[in-house]
């Protein structure tokens, strides 16, 4: 009597065996509907990175919204410190940049223990781009600043890894609009105080016109002698 003709009956050849050795060893993951990225809460957002004659400014907005169409929180800190010296912003959906932030933190203080040295900014950023890039963060775009021996550092991150270093630069659903302003205002040699200004000023702009931005800003004041953030009304400082 013949065996049926099933996928079992049949002995497996060697091609089957092989697996692709770059592939997770415990599955993928999910493919991600439109359905699905609506509900995920996200930054939207504006942030802005500027060096100064002192080291590093950078501005966040504090919205976060449901899906973009629904305003979940009016008070999120979108910048957070990562090194000493160095900080990173929220840009994307908000669990995808936090496990982000996380990630990096956990790296640095590693380096740090091993070493008993900081990590220096070219190596932070070169790091960022390796994580956004293979990483499930979803899709972020933050932007590093930071201080170390060989000066005042600012990185745009873009989602698919790559590192690009200004002495500023704008990222978020409000870009645009707070490009204009940052330009006009923007001048070399500024304090930190000055920058902060500035930094506010395009926040503000950015969010009279993009609905994923508002409530008011975060500002980090990043020198070599650390890294101070505070949340501020756009009234206080304009």
């Amino acid at each position: 009597m013949n065996e049926p003709n099933t996928p079992f009956s049949q002995p497996q050849t060697a091609d089957e065996f092989q697996t692709d050795p770059y592939e997770p060893e415990v599955g993928s993951l999910p493919d991600r509907s439109g359905q699905d990225t609506e509900k995920v809460n996200k930054t939207g957002t504006t942030t802005i990175g500027i060096t100064t004659s002192e080291g590093v400014v950078i501005a966040t907005d504090m919205r976060a919204s449901l899906g973009g169409r629904f305003v979940s929180n009016k008070n999120v800190q979108k910048v957070e410190e990562i090194h000493p010296t160095a900080a990173l912003t929220l840009v994307g959906s908000v669990g995808g940049a936090q496990s982000f932030i996380r990630s990096l933190r956990a790296e640095v203080n590693l380096y740090e223990a091993r070493r008993g040295e900081n990590m220096s900014m070219q190596a932070l950023s070169t790091l960022a781009g390796n994580f956004a890039r293979g990483g499930p963060f979803f899709a972020i775009n933050p932007i590093l600043g930071g201080v170390d021996d060989d000066g005042h550092h600012v990185y745009s991150i873009d989602p698919a890894g790559g590192v690009m270093q200004d002495d500023y630069t704008v990222t978020g659903s409000g870009l645009t609009v707070a490009y204009g302003t940052l330009e006009d205002r923007y001048e070399d040699d500024m304090t930190n105080e000055e920058a902060k200004e500035v930094a506010a000023a395009a926040i503000n702009a950015a969010a009279e016109r993009d609905t994923g931005s508002g409530n008011g800003v975060y500002l980090a004041d990043v020198t070599a002698e650390g890294v101070d953030i505070n949340g501020y009304d756009f009234d206080e400082l304009l």
